[in-house]
């Protein structure tokens, strides 16, 4: 934009509210424009390296047409996408701001007294906004993605590990609540009949004041069955730590709070889960006896997206402010790209030390985002007010 057109003099005309919010639109507008063609190029890359990636693991593997392969890249790129979406955003502040600061009209604005708050926030915002959106709608696309990009490369021998509830393979399950929780184990599944097992064994613990599990007893029973709400066992036998086993039942039956269409599918993966399934897969995974910690972290992650997306979009925009005059420009955009970096390993760190067990999941999950908002914010103090 010219800084001698009227549109741009009418701009710094900010004593008028109408007129402040035609600036603050410039500014979205500019922003929003260098945002995506940051997240272009960031979606590029993670296509090439995907593709590469998919087209090495399986070519060895299956007969994969180059178009099957296209597919599954792009089922499987929105997760990793999302993962980068904060580079997107400090990356897109940066180009944006530094190229308001090398057509003058930072210094414009400045001259006719607009703070740098005023012209950051409208970028933050919109970062903000974004991350909403990336909770409630991006990632549960990316996730339904994800997981069927699982269940094609599975059937399709990607990955040699066993799908529990496979056919003549041993099925572990767990099932409880917060008074018992029994560990179950068959020797195989029958594959013509959902939920039909052979050669199953129960192991029945009671939890105690204490909250430790203590065993009770244990069922052997030639098959049983998963219907809605209890397990139907034939051909079973009970045995207890203090007595001998019972006579062999021919029918028995045990109250149970597995889904049989669930119970049986393969565990899944943070990526895989949606966001608005989190909160009830955590309650399930508890009352189950299961470990809940990487689905409580991913939630706490998600939650901080918002506030993150806003850090980083501040921070690509202190890092540009300085005058293109006074030079030194090129090493702020530096030192800006690797405080982005940075806090992608503190990201990174934090997450490790929560799934370890060293910090609470909480502070695993929204440390990084609220120490880059905090680092933004002390930065542009500094910027603004010496």
């Amino acid at each position: 934009m010219n800084l001698s057109s009227p549109e741009f003099l009418d701009n710094l005309a900010y004593l008028n509210p109408w007129r402040k919010s035609r600036l603050e639109t410039y500014i979205l507008q500019t922003c929003i424009q260098a945002f995506l063609s940051a997240l272009m190029i960031v979606a590029a890359l993670i296509f090439l390296i995907e593709y590469v990636s998919i087209s090495k693991t399986l070519g060895a593997k299956a007969d994969v047409s180059g178009l099957s392969v296209i597919g599954l890249m792009l089922e499987k790129s929105p997760g990793s996408i999302l993962v980068l979406l904060p580079f997107a955003f400090l990356f897109g502040a940066l180009f944006a701001f530094v190229n308001l600061n090398r057509r003058s009209e930072l210094i414009a604005m400045r001259a006719a007294g607009v703070s740098a708050w005023r012209f950051i926030m409208p970028a933050t915002v919109m970062a903000f906004a974004f991350g909403l959106l990336t909770i409630g709608v991006l990632n549960p696309v990316a996730s339904k993605l994800n997981d069927h990009y699982e269940r094609v490369t599975a059937s399709l021998g990607e990955t040699d590990m066993p799908v529990p509830g496979q056919a003549n393979s041993a099925v572990y399950l767990r099932q409880g609540d917060g008074r018992q929780q029994i560990v179950i184990r068959a020797a195989s599944q029958d594959s013509k009949v959902m939920g039909h097992l052979l050669g199953v064994t129960f192991w029945i613990y009671d939890i105690d004041a204490k909250e430790v599990p203590v065993f009770r007893k244990r069922i052997d029973a030639q098959e049983a069955t998963l219907r809605p709400g209890y397990w139907q066992l034939r051909n079973a036998q009970e045995a207890t730590v203090t007595g001998p086993p019972t006579a062999p039942y021919d029918v028995l039956t045990m109250p149970s709070n597995l889904d049989p269409q669930k119970a049986f599918k393969k565990y899944a993966s943070t990526q895989s889960v949606p966001f608005w399934r989190l909160p009830g897969l955590i309650h399930q995974n508890r009352v189950s006896g299961f470990s809940t910690a990487l689905y409580e972290l991913k939630l706490h992650q998600l939650l901080s997206t918002p506030l993150m997306f806003a850090a980083m979009t501040a921070l690509g925009a202190v890092f540009s402010l300085r005058l293109m005059r006074l030079g030194g420009m090129t090493g702020l955009v530096i030192s800006g790209i690797s405080l982005g970096f940075v806090i992608f390993f503190v990201n990174q760190l934090f997450s490790s030390m929560g799934k370890a067990g060293v910090i609470p999941l909480f502070l695993a999950g929204w440390s990084p985002a609220i120490l880059a908002m905090l680092a933004a914010m002390t930065l542009i103090v500094y910027t603004e007010d010496g």
